[in-house]
């Protein structure tokens, strides 16, 4: 029989009375209890929302993306192309011509990001599920569409159903003065719109063109291009992929994965997960020196019986061990029933969504989760660590009694 572990469950579980000391430590276990809950949650969220932003990226942006180091554009010879191509990792390859240009429908205008790409951009069926009205089409019988973001087609009102009315593309010409009266100024494109897409408002300035038009506007050369994306194959290793690339188009080209694509915004949430972490940690903390305060007032409470344990030959180790495993089943008692409530409201939440987003505007209607046991880990050590830090001082203090 472990005996400090027996006396210390029979002072927390076997009063007869309740004494201001048993309430203390239930409302230092209930403290802990919602703390760790809370903390499960909170950060159960965040890893839900980095999640979304994923899922978010990956219905618009490619696998990996070569880009230049310095510049806006490089040159993608057909030699080039052709050995990426043969990559058994590479399942698709796009040349991207992209910048910014000015819009204009019916009265309308408006400044928007012009993504020309060639006929495998549709091949990667990522738009399909993004699709609000029209169709995905770039080029049919010589005519060139474009494919318009929601919040394009809410500046300009357009509407895909009207094929008579075009979509105006200007970009300026390169040694030209620039004047919004010399006509000469500006290259000009039209295109007829065949589709409206939505993912994210961060894509809402978003019009997709022919690869050739978007080139005919920026005056770039044939093999001209801004950025090449690739699509994988399933199962294959990104680092081992991106650094294959890298080697065969050089250091003057940088290639990156869809997460060094938007790392600021990763970052972001991981430094506000580990703010909200560290305050939800300072709420346990306050909880627990509760655990302090009641152990040291059991301490004082129970001087005759520790007298009488070292009279019977009990060593300080053993009183201090008592007091030590009190704190343990205080803390670990409300840590573990947090713990299990807050996986449940995490698993509830991702099966049913029944805490609303309370946005309209939202393009989910549920707060999005995703349980992490390293969370979990870290959750249980903290309040380990927690309870030990709370719980040393009134044990010392019990096995120092004479």
């Amino acid at each position: 029989m472990n005996l400090p572990a027996w006396i210390a469950r029979r002072y927390f579980f076997s009063r007869k009375k309740r004494s201001f000391i048993s309430w203390l430590s239930i409302l230092s276990m209930l403290g802990v209890g919602v703390g760790t809950m809370a903390l499960v949650v909170v950060l159960s969220v965040f890893n839900g929302m980095e999640e979304l932003n994923r899922q978010i990226f990956k219905t618009f942006e490619a696998d990996m993306t070569i880009s230049p180091r310095q510049g806006k554009r490089f040159m993608a010879p057909p030699a080039l192309l052709n050995r990426l191509r043969q990559l058994p990792e590479i399942s698709l390859l796009t040349t991207v011509a992209q910048d910014n240009a000015l819009a204009r429908y019916a009265s309308g205008q408006t400044v928007v990001r012009l993504k020309g790409v060639d006929s495998t951009y549709l091949h990667r069926q990522q738009l399909d599920s993004a699709m609000l009205e029209g169709k995905l089409l770039l080029n049919e019988d010589n005519i060139n569409y474009a494919i318009v973001a929601e919040g394009v087609r809410n500046d300009l009102s357009i509407s895909p159903v009207d094929i008579l009315t075009p979509l105006e593309i200007l970009y300026p010409q390169s040694g030209q003065a620039f004047s919004v009266l010399n006509p000469d100024a500006f290259n000009r494109e039209r295109l007829t719109v065949s589709g409206v897409f939505f993912i994210e408002s961060r894509y809402d300035n978003f019009v997709l063109a022919p690869l050739t038009v978007a080139r005919a506007l920026f005056g770039y050369q044939p093999d001209e291009v801004t950025s090449l994306e690739i699509q994988l194959r399933p199962g294959t290793d990104e680092n081992q992929a991106r650094q294959t690339l890298q080697n065969i188009v050089g250091d003057q080209l940088i290639v990156q994965t869809r997460d060094d694509l938007n790392t600021d915004l990763y970052r972001t949430i991981r430094i506000e997960k580990l703010l909200v972490a560290l305050t939800l940690s300072f709420i346990i903390l306050v909880a627990s020196i509760n655990i302090f305060f009641s152990l040291s007032m059991l301490v004082v409470e129970k001087r005759e019986d520790i007298r009488i344990l070292f009279a019977l030959g009990a060593t300080t180790g053993l009183v201090r061990r008592i007091f030590l495993t009190e704190g343990a089943i205080i803390a670990l008692t409300g840590a573990i029933a947090g713990l299990v409530l807050g996986v449940v409201i995490c698993v509830m939440q991702e099966q049913y969504g029944f805490i609303r987003m309370g946005t309209v505007s939202s393009i989910i209607d549920a707060y999005p989760v995703r349980l992490d046991s390293s969370d979990i880990i870290l959750t249980g050590v903290l309040v380990i660590v927690v309870t030990i830090l709370t719980s040393w001082f009134p044990a010392q203090r019990a096995a120092k009694i004479q």
